[in-house]
């Protein structure tokens, strides 16, 4: 999908120092979700705002969507309430929903945009809810070919990026909670890989990049093996119902932003601080696996392999 029309950013200082592999990218949006542990480690989070603000600086339009799994998991157990997953999805009763949401939006992603305005007025947060910017219906989570009830969990149907796009045009970096309303007033939690992909189809995004605790899709998932470097949208289709836990819905939401019209959606390990600069744009080398639209124009590919997955030759060589 097209973005409706390039945002233009409020003026602000370029960064000290270029930024690696962003020569395509200034001008664009680019969703980042935020996940794993970087979200707990006070390091990382100061390293991942770092990144978002050198972002913005040079030109791009970040938008962050974020997680907040294990601070959910740490609550719920606290009030003695059942941490359950189905197929890399929390199960949600009307009891988790509640936590789900004081978690996301009165704790994490408060923490987001406060450390992202400490260099300055820059991050509004938001939900799903927020202008009916994403609208869900009741998702089943689904084992061996079979659906399984997992409560409210959403799957988003429809966004309306106009709040988004409104903030973008005036320079500002939208931290955004997965929740979304349901057309009949009720409340959805989503899962955030699948939020992103959504956000980044909507407002016709140049890129997703999502933070993972994994270097990227290992070949021999989840035994190990080598990390695929490049996956065109069809053979990453054919891997999905293989992969399990937590990397099928990133690997999912990859999937569906690349077919929904984003240039390359890339997962890389956000254990690593600076990971955003240093490998959330690179269409080859380097440490993460890229997905890219089945199209003979991939960037990610020689001409003399039109359509072969790659795998990456070992550690990131860091510039």
């Amino acid at each position: 999908m097209s973005s409706t029309s390039a945002p233009t950013a409020a003026p602000t200082p370029p960064p000290a120092d270029p930024v690696p592999h962003l020569e395509a990218s200034p001008g664009k949006v680019v969703v980042v979700k935020f996940g794993g542990h970087a979200m707990v480690d006070e390091a990382l989070q100061r390293s991942f705002a770092q990144d978002v603000v050198t972002l913005l600086r040079a030109g791009v339009h970040p938008v962050v969507v974020h997680g907040g799994g294990p601070r959910i998991s740490s609550l719920l157990a606290r009030l003695d309430l059942e941490v359950r997953f189905t197929a890399g999805l929390r199960v949600t009763t009307p009891e988790v929903l509640d936590v789900v949401r004081m978690v996301l939006a009165g704790q994490v992603q408060r923490e987001i945009v406060g450390l992202i305005n400490a260099h300055g007025p820059l991050a509004v947060g938001l939900t799903g809810e927020d202008a009916h910017t994403l609208t869900a219906v009741r998702r089943p989570a689904w084992v061996d070919g079979d659906p399984v009830d997992i409560g409210l969990v959403g799957e988003v149907v429809r966004v309306d990026p106009r709040l988004i796009l409104a903030l973008l045009s005036r320079g500002r970096v939208p931290v955004v909670s997965p929740l979304a309303r349901g057309t009949g007033g009720e409340v959805y939690n989503v899962n955030a890989d699948l939020a992103a992909a959504a956000l980044a189809g909507a407002l016709g995004a140049e890129r997703l990049i999502v933070l993972t605790d994994v270097a990227g899709l290992h070949a021999d998932w989840p035994a190990g093996g080598e990390v695929i470097e490049r996956l065109t949208a069809a053979e990453l289709d054919a891997l999905l119902p293989g992969l399990t836990g937590g990397m099928a819905p990133k690997m999912e939401g990859c999937l569906r932003a690349v077919r929904a019209g984003v240039r390359a959606a890339r997962v890389i390990d956000g254990r690593v601080p600076g990971a955003v600069l240093r490998e959330g744009f690179r269409d080859r080398g380097g440490a993460g696996t890229t997905v890219f639209p089945d199209r003979a124009d991939d960037p990610g590919e020689d001409a003399d392999r039109p359509g072969g997955r790659r795998r990456s030759q070992g550690p990131a060589q860091h510039p």
